[in-house]
């Protein structure tokens, strides 16, 4: 009988890993949009989980001279992902309000080591989340056919542009990963 519950148990935790490791389409959208939702949601779920138990020392820890933060990464993660919105929902490029508010997190560098400082990773994440929300409610008003137009300056679509911020944000998330490993254990 013991064999057999560990079993069942071995058998109930991978059909669970299992469905955790699956891409479908979100409710609320069309099919295409609806899965590009989920992969965006997995991504920043990666992310805030790989983040969300740091201290502010870790969140502020520099590699070296010229590296950047988990917070200044997660910041410009934010950033791109705002001006993809702007870009494609908007069909503009920042104005100068938005250039001022997110453009030391987009060019990351000294300039964000200074900024983004001695701050607890719960700021950095609900920058991130609040700019996610409004992804989100910009893509409930879309359609799979508005995925394959594009841009308005005819650089792309708009499937490659949100694919773009996706890949993006998996490149940083790899980044934040590095980081975390090397900060010095107290």
């Amino acid at each position: 009988m013991k064999h057999v519950l560990i079993l069942a148990l071995t058998l109930l935790s991978l059909v669970s890993i299992h469905s955790q490791n699956t891409i479908t389409a979100e409710d609320g959208f069309t099919p295409q949009v609806g899965v590009l939702v989920s992969m965006l949601n997995d991504l920043s779920n990666r992310v805030e989980r790989t983040v969300k138990d740091l201290d502010a020392e870790g969140v502020d820890f520099l590699l070296d001279e010229n590296a950047n933060s988990i917070g200044t990464l997660i910041m410009h993660l934010a950033a791109t992902e705002k001006i993809y919105q702007v870009y494609t929902f908007e069909k503009r490029e920042f104005n100068d309000e938005e250039a001022e508010a997110w453009g030391t997190a987009m060019s990351m560098g000294k300039d964000a080591q200074k900024k983004f400082t001695g701050k607890d990773v719960k700021e950095y994440l609900e920058s991130f989340k609040k700019v996610r929300a409004k992804t989100l409610e910009y893509l409930k008003t879309k359609d799979d056919a508005w995925l394959g137009e594009n841009t308005f300056d005819n650089s792309m679509n708009h499937y490659w542009a949100w694919f773009h911020v996706m890949e993006h944000q998996s490149s940083h998330l790899g980044q934040i990963l590095l980081i975390k490993k090397r900060i010095p254990k107290a």
